[in-house]
């Protein structure tokens, strides 16, 4: 007998095995549970890590011990070093890496497919538009606009230009309520090769200044990170992450489809508003004060899904400490690998990124139909 068209959609396949692995998986509540708890310590230990890897050879004690008030702890060039320089970075590393991993899980679960990710479908170029035409045009056209939101302004034009973006990827790749694997993959390099040509454009006029900032900058990098870039990017990725205790069991019903999911009292068409703004937001804010940093967005949710199901409660907190955590590490090998100089952090999770991506297409293709 044949199955209803609505069984053969791409999404719909997707949705439907992942609910048939966690019926055959079993309850993976406590599971996911001590995953966060091990995550939780995960990430602790990785912040102090960061902040006592490099020149500067004060141990973690020593960094503990200057924190809770310990007389003679550090030197005055340790202390610099640590709390002026890698602190802010570590900070601002896992911020971005929990916001990238996030913003991924976020777009899998809308999308209901598993190669959704702000970098692949072109969100991350939109956003790096909307940061370069800021840096530079902003002292000419975008002056008013930097006036206006002062340092804010980054993130905001790059906010922009990933809601843009994001708005019409969802538009070209949704029809009749099923959003199409292969269109949005697809349209997403389109909307990529378009957002990069109008960014060649810009970088075409910038002069020998910004083009030595954006060359560094396109790579991705944190070597830049301070005080003020977290006060910059930090509210607004925090800002998107309030929502999502509210997404998680919206994107729980999703995953059987938008008709069923309203059925079961699901708004979905909120819930599409919100993830999109989040996403948008979160990555935005991501790539105006890094750069373009790829594959962290598609590569935590699926080691999270292999380890602890799909259940999106668990899932998105898992996420973002996985994300973070791993772009941290990422950063400690980018200025360690080649120390005294220092490795874009983008050529770091690409490489690592890129097979795994493979991978996963080559794992998925028979399910959805690649």
């Amino acid at each position: 007998m044949a199955l209803p068209q609505a069984m053969t959609q791409p999404g719909r396949r997707f949705a439907m095995a992942e609910i048939g692995e966690t019926t055959r998986a079993g309850d993976r509540t406590r599971l996911a549970v001590l995953a966060i708890a091990l995550l939780v310590a995960g990430s602790a230990f990785a912040m102090l890590f960061s902040v006592t890897t490099g020149t500067s050879d004060a141990s973690i004690l020593e960094v503990i011990g200057n924190v809770t008030g310990s007389e003679g702890a550090l030197s005055a060039r340790d202390r610099i070093i640590i709390f002026d320089i890698r602190l802010p970075r570590t900070i601002l590393g896992f911020l971005i890496g929990a916001s990238l991993a996030v913003s991924g899980t976020v777009m899998q679960g809308l999308f209901r497919n598993p190669l959704a990710d702000p970098g692949l479908v072109g969100v991350s170029s939109g956003a790096s538009l909307g940061a370069v035409a800021m840096i530079v045009l902003g002292s000419g056209l975008a002056a008013p606009f930097q006036a206006f939101f002062g340092i804010y302004a980054l993130p905001v034009a790059a906010f922009g230009g990933g809601l843009v973006t994001t708005l019409l990827l969802y538009r070209i790749a949704t029809r009749h309520g099923q959003t199409s694997v292969a269109t949005m993959l697809l349209a997403g390099i389109a909307l990529g090769a378009l957002t990069l040509a109008l960014t060649g454009l810009l970088i075409y006029v910038a002069n020998d200044q910004q083009l030595r900032d954006l060359t560094f900058w396109s790579m991705g990098s944190l070597a830049g990170a301070t005080w003020t870039k977290i006060a910059a990017a930090g509210p607004i990725i925090l800002l998107s992450f309030t929502a999502l205790p509210f997404m998680a069991r919206g994107l729980n019903a999703i995953t059987l489809g938008e008709a069923a999911a309203f059925h079961m009292g699901v708004p979905v068409q909120r819930l599409k508003n919100v993830a999109i703004v989040g996403v948008a937001a979160a990555t935005g804010a991501s790539v105006a004060v890094s750069g373009g940093i790829g594959f962290v967005g598609i590569v935590v949710p699926h080691i999270l899904r292999m380890a602890i199901g799909p259940d999106h409660r668990f899932l998105l907190p898992a996420a973002a400490l996985l994300g973070g955590s791993l772009l941290i590490f990422a950063d400690v090998l980018a200025r360690t690998l080649v120390a005294p100089a220092e490795l874009p952090i983008g050529i770091i999770t690409a490489a690592v990124g890129g097979p795994f991506f493979l991978w996963i297409l080559l794992r998925q293709r028979s399910r959805l139909a690649l």
